[in-house]
């Protein structure tokens, strides 16, 4: 079991939508930025839905801060062998009530998948003082783990939701 620890937010001046993943993966650790494992569509999507190219690690954090994306985990820290989310042990959840003090205007929390949803629950809700008007909307993770949908099948739930939110 390897300890994990999480990333920096990518935290925009004027944040519209809070998008949350669980953890990074082993490849994202390595390379210390969000979602760099090859195969996983986040950042595939992100290009489509913005119409940009992004292929530096600069590229990537201007462009969601320029569109109003605050990008986490819901968790800092865990022990996790491998990548998998079904692998986290001894999760530690982020502290966000820091978050929609300094964004009142943030309402709108997606969640990258049903198990940072669960973690969210779970380690977040029941220990954090939120906002109560938030709303929650859990999109198809865009992990290589996640092989039932394919990558225009993602693309177009999270095109759906994030062109209502942009």
């Amino acid at each position: 079991m390897s300890q994990c620890n999480g990333f920096r937010p990518i935290e925009p001046l004027s944040a519209k939508v809070l998008i949350l993943g669980t953890m990074p993966s082993v490849e994202s650790l390595n390379q210390a930025f969000y979602y760099a494992h090859p195969r996983n569509a986040f950042w595939p999507i992100m290009q489509k839905l913005l119409g940009r190219a992004l292929s530096s690690v600069e590229e990537k954090t201007a462009s969601l801060q320029e569109a109003g994306i605050f990008l986490w985990d819901v968790l800092e820290a865990c022990h996790r062998q491998g990548s998998l989310d079904s692998a986290i042990q001894q999760p530690q959840a982020n502290d966000f009530t820091w978050i929609f003090a300094k964004h009142p205007h943030l309402k709108t929390v997606i969640f990258n998948g049903k198990a940072a949803e669960t973690l969210f629950k779970r380690h977040v809700l029941k220990a954090q003082t939120l906002p109560h008007d938030l709303q929650f909307f859990t999109l198809p993770s865009t992990s290589p783990a996640n092989a039932r949908l394919s990558f225009e099948d993602k693309y177009l739930l999270w095109q759906e939701k994030l062109a209502e939110l942009l």
